[in-house]
Formats: structure tokens, C-alpha cells, sequence
């Protein structure tokens, strides 16, 4: 940050973690900030309020941290037999998943099953995670949004699949990368709306008259080949309900 104030930039587009975001707006109360956030950035402290954001800072938030209740109906449709699932949190950003650690079990719960928070805050510890899951008797995993994970989601997929664990993520570069499934935001789309915020502030737009805007757009992805080597059968009905099937 101390780098982009120095360049004097007329724009930050930070779209990373929420971390990211909170180093820009600590930084600069002057120059434009344009966020992605999956939570919600009232109460995040991010804005004063969507429609009005106020000060030097707008964006997008993508609502993915609210997807418990749907990721519950998904592998519930999947596995109807399994009773307890776990989540995968990285306690570094603990305060930023606890709502969705809360809304996953809440809905867990209204149907009888049981959620289990397990963590993983490095990359060494990812394997004994998974491993413990496993072990718990967990009949799947659901991942939490997460920066580490999302770079390590190659390594996940493997050892979800190494022991059997069916794993759902918020991005579907998680399949692609040999993992099951994916239901969350569509970030392309997401991502164009970060740009045409920028634009506009370039074109001289003040971040204060831009309200956050919503996510309207979801994708929900399936790796079939993941499927059978887990010899799951996936229903008609998330196939039908499936925005794209890797085969």
C-alpha cells in the first residue's frame, strides 16, 4: 500500500482478501478505493451504509460468506445419508467466517445434521486437517473463502479425494483444479463490475455516489470425474440445477 501511495496511483482496485481491503482503507482516506469482499462490509466497517458508502471507498460484496444454507441443500441432495459434515476455516481470518461457520450449522442443524469447524491456518497443516476429518467420519468437507485455500485448492482436491471426503468450495477454479464442486458467486462477472466502478471513478465519479452493489450472479460447477472417483452418483436434479460439468 505504502508503494501505491508512493506512485501516487488515481485508483486502488483491492480484491483480495479482506485483509486487502482493510490495508487500503487504513492507508488513504483520499485516493478512490474500489473492494470485493464476500462478507458484508457494513458490518465489516468497510461503509457507512450499501447505499451510501461514504468517504473514499465502494464496491462489490459477493455475498459468499452467506452460502452455508445453500452448500447444506447441495450435499445434503448428494449424500442424504451422511449426518455429519465438516468446515474448513483458516482462524487467521476466523472473525471473517464466523458468520458462515454460524449460518452452515444453524442449517445443518434444521434437518438433523451435524457441522464440525475444523482449522487449517498454514500449509503444512492442511494434510493432518484433512486427515482428522477423515478420521471424525466426516461425510464431507465444505471449505470456507479463503486466500490459502484458494492457492492450495489443487492440493486440497487431492487430499479431499485421497480420503474420500466429497468438498464443495466457493470458486469453481476449485474443480477445475480436481475437486467436486463449487457453488458461489460468479467472480467473472464480479470482477467486471470492479472495473466498471474503476472506470467510472476515473472518468471522475466519487466512490461516495457509487453504492455497493450485490452479486446477482451465481455458478455452480460439478467435476464428474471427481465424482466417480468417489464413486458418488450425482442426482438429476443437481445436474439440472449445474451452471457448468467438467467431464
Amino acid at each position: 500500500m505504502a508503494d501505491l501511495l508512493r506512485h501516487q496511483v488515481a485508483v486502488i482496485a483491492a480484491t483480495g482478501s479482506i485483509e486487502t481491503v482493510v490495508a487500503a482503507k487504513e492507508a488513504t482516506a483520499t485516493i478512490p478505493i474500489v473492494f470485493t469482499t464476500g462478507g458484508d462490509p457494513v458490518k465489516a466497517g468497510l461503509v457507512a451504509a450499501l447505499n451510501k458508502p461514504g468517504g473514499n471507498i465502494t464496491g462489490i460484496t459477493s455475498t459468499n460468506a452467506q452460502l452455508g444454507a445453500k452448500w447444506i441443500g447441495l450435499m445434503h441432495d448428494l449424500l442424504p445419508n451422511a449426518m455429519r459434515f465438516a468446515l474448513l476455516v483458516n482462524p487467521r481470518v476466523r472473525a471473517n467466517t464466523a458468520g458462515m461457520a454460524t449460518d452452515i450449522q444453524g442449517a445443518a442443524a434444521t434437518i438433523g445434521l451435524q457441522v464440525e469447524v475444523l482449522y487449517a491456518e498454514t500449509v503444512s497443516e492442511l494434510e493432518t486437517t484433512l486427515a482428522s476429518a477423515a478420521q471424525r467420519r466426516a461425510g464431507a468437507l465444505m471449505i470456507a473463502p479463503d486466500a490459502l485455500f484458494l492457492d492450495r485448492r489443487a492440493q486440497i482436491a487431492a487430499l479431499a479425494l485421497h480420503h474420500g471426503l466429497p468438498a464443495i468450495y466457493v470458486n469453481r477454479a476449485f474443480p477445475e483444479a480436481g475437486g467436486l464442486m463449487s457453488y458461489g458467486t460468479d467472480w467473472t462477472d464480479t470482477f467486471r463490475r470492479v472495473g466498471v466502478y474503476c472506470g467510472r471513478i476515473l472518468k471522475g465519479a466519487k466512490p461516495t455516489d457509487l453504492p455497493v452493489q450485490q452479486a446477482t450472479k451465481f455458478h455452480f460447477v460439478i467435476n464428474l470425474k471427481t465424482t466417480k472417483a468417489l464413486g458418488l452418483t450425482i442426482s438429476d436434479n443437481l445436474l439440472t440445477l449445474a451452471d457448468e460439468v467438467i467431464e
